[in-house]
């Protein structure tokens, strides 16, 4: 019998011995799957979806005034609320989808499902455009039109309700979702000569340009139902790009309701109000595999700000001899106090950007006044179309990011030793100077524009054509668009890199929410300057823009910009930069030794 048994205990061991080669072979094979996944290979397919999704996108809305009132006979009014207040519910709803994102669904599948949901707010109202029963006769005079009828106003309403759920989810997501197929760890964008954010805004910019000139050409020239159906069938290749692409993705795990980690974080903070903080900051609670799935890419290292908040890490005695997980109410490790600080530093800088967008929100209203107002010829039979001045802007923009990205960041790197040239927050820092430079510029142009028109006698026309060029306005355009380059890229390019990681479809959220909050100040601050400058000289007055003070206003605009600069760079200059723990992946074998070697990032604080 005793044979027996050793030789059943030695094939049991050889078993055992077998599967934990299997075991190991397998968990190798895995890895090497998930290094093979990722990289500049996933590009194309996500920048062809992301340049598809923004021609349908801006396409969609571009011109949506005029088929409102063009199309649906709806009175200028109640067409310019409507937009307004779907545009205001698209630019919130990207919290609820980031949320979403980074709770449970991840952000591969809330880009696709909210794509599905965009397509179909597309197809139901290309449909409308296309049926007659579902959109009024034509009334090409515009007198006495018949209105659209409850039902025609239901099929809209639904489809824009469809298309602002849909952006919920499509624009917090997808930067981030690109972003985490490169190694963003600063080792390797040190063997990087480009800038990921930089093209990605670049195609942005472009596919913004076809929009509005070829999507806006054909609406106005050809008729609604390709004008609608191009942005549709654009929504339509860009999830078919998307998909096409799946198996190269790195698809990072959820990482539970960010929120709800925030919020723990704070309960066990005040719990703990009255413990006394160790001095040894290695003393308080780490635990890496809890924090394993939150922290792929490194873990975020202790700091001495907001120290209020390490007493939700503080282990008590009885907490130190149990055995089972820790109640995340009573106890938080130390990253998750870090995600939480990180956070809470982000916020000022954010804020900042707030009165950019509301200084520049003034271009799709006073300006395109001005423009109706001047010599828009090229030639006898064109002229320029008040509204595509802004392509001036969107392609400055275009030139710059090249500009930017082929000789500043070079040049700037032999004197800052960075790879990226300049921080993000140095970069922003000149977005807002550049920022109120055009705004200054755009006074002077409404100063020479009325001056023209009391040269000639038109001050009291509102509809007279002075004869001045339209051109003017130019410089201020492009002024805007090396703005872009350098405050609209960098504050993306923050968000992401400052934001805990497994907040950053949140953190990018806050980009949307920050120019939803910045359009509604402008229109309080409008509403506000032409409530209180009287009537007789009213800067901003309803009928008569020669008869106006709009240099004024852009003054205003300038002082309260110049205001939140200094701002700005109080808060640039005691901003500390999360300290991380980077890991390491993707990277070349070449770049392994350095990547490995690389000491735990220390916070810092930026000059601004």
């Amino acid at each position: 019998m005793k044979p027996n048994m050793d030789l059943a205990d030695k094939n049991t061991k050889e078993d055992r011995k077998e599967k934990q080669q299997q075991h190991n072979e397998d968990e190798k094979r895995l890895i090497e799957k998930k290094k093979k996944l990722g990289g500049l290979k996933t590009m194309p397919f996500i920048l062809a979806n992301e340049t598809c999704d923004r021609v349908a996108v801006t396409g969609f809305h571009a011109n949506m005034i005029t088929y409102l009132t063009q199309k649906l006979n709806m009175p200028l009014v109640q067409a310019s609320n409507t937009l307004t207040n779907f545009s205001g519910t698209a630019s919130l709803t990207p919290l609820i989808g980031a949320l979403i994102a980074d709770s449970f669904a991840g952000r591969f599948w809330t880009i696709l499902v909210s794509s599905l949901i965009y397509e179909l707010g597309l197809v139901s109202i290309t449909i409308s455009a296309v049926l007659p029963s579902l959109h009024p006769p034509p009334c090409p005079t515009q007198l006495n039109c018949k209105k659209a009828s409850s039902f025609q106003l239901w099929v809209l309403y639904i489809s824009l309700l469809l298309t602002s759920l849909g952006t919920g989810g499509i624009r917090p997501c997808v930067v981030t979702f690109a972003a985490d197929q490169i190694d963003m760890g600063k080792s390797s964008l040190a063997s990087r000569k480009w800038n990921f954010f930089n093209w990605y805004y670049f195609c942005m910019g472009m596919a913004t340009l076809i929009a509005l000139t070829v999507v806006v050409y054909i609406q106005d020239n050809v008729g609604w139902g390709w004008g609608l159906g191009i942005p549709t069938i654009a929504m339509a290749l860009s999830i078919i790009a998307f998909i096409l692409g799946s198996h190269l993705y790195k698809k990072l795990k959820p990482g539970g309701s960010p929120l709800v980690r925030l919020a723990q974080v704070t309960v066990a903070a005040v719990k703990k109000r009255k413990e006394k903080l160790p001095e040894d900051a290695t003393l308080l609670y780490q635990n890496r595999e809890m924090d394993a799935h939150i922290s792929v890419h490194g873990r975020l290292l202790h700091t001495d700000q907001f120290k209020w908040f390490d007493k939700a890490a503080i282990v008590r005695e009885a907490e130190a001899e149990g055995s089972t997980p820790p109640n995340l109410w009573r106890l938080a490790t130390v990253h998750r106090v870090e995600e939480l600080k990180a956070i809470i530093r982000m916020l000022p800088i954010w804020a900042a950007s707030i009165l950019i967008v509301t200084s520049s929100s003034h271009i799709g209203s006073f300006t395109i006044l001005q423009a109706r107002s001047m010599d828009r010829r090229l030639s006898s039979s064109f002229q320029i179309p008040p509204a595509s001045l802004s392509i001036f802007s969107n392609l400055t923009m275009l030139t710059g990011l090249i500009l930017y990205e082929r000789f500043f960041v070079p040049f700037a790197r032999r004197f800052t030793g960075n790879p990226s040239g300049i921080t993000c927050l140095q970069r922003m820092g000149i977005g807002f100077v550049v920022n109120i430079l055009a705004t200054m510029v755009s006074s002077f142009v409404e100063m020479k524009r009325k001056a023209v028109a009391a040269r000639h006698g038109l001050l009291d026309n509102p509809k007279a054509i002075i004869p001045i060029s339209v051109f003017w306005l130019v410089p201020q355009y492009c002024i805007h668009g090396i703005a872009e380059v350098f405050m609209n890229v960098g504050h993306l390019e923050f968000l992401y890199d400052q934001s805990p990681e497994s907040m950053r479809s949140t953190a990018a959220a806050l980009y949307w929410i920050a120019i939803a909050i910045g359009n509604y100040i402008g229109t309080l601050l409008v509403t506000l300057v032409h409530k209180y400058t009287g009537e007789k000289r009213n800067w901003l007055p309803n009928r008569n823009l020669n008869r106006g003070r709009l240099e004024y206003y852009y003054w205003l605009v300038s002082g309260i910009q110049m205001v939140n600069l200094v701002y700005y760079l109080i808060c640039a200059w005691l901003y500390t930069y999360k300290p991380l723990e980077e890991v390491c992946e993707n990277v070349e074998e070449e770049d392994k030794g350095s990547c490995n070697a690389r000491e735990p990032e220390l916070p810092r604080k930026e000059s601004g």
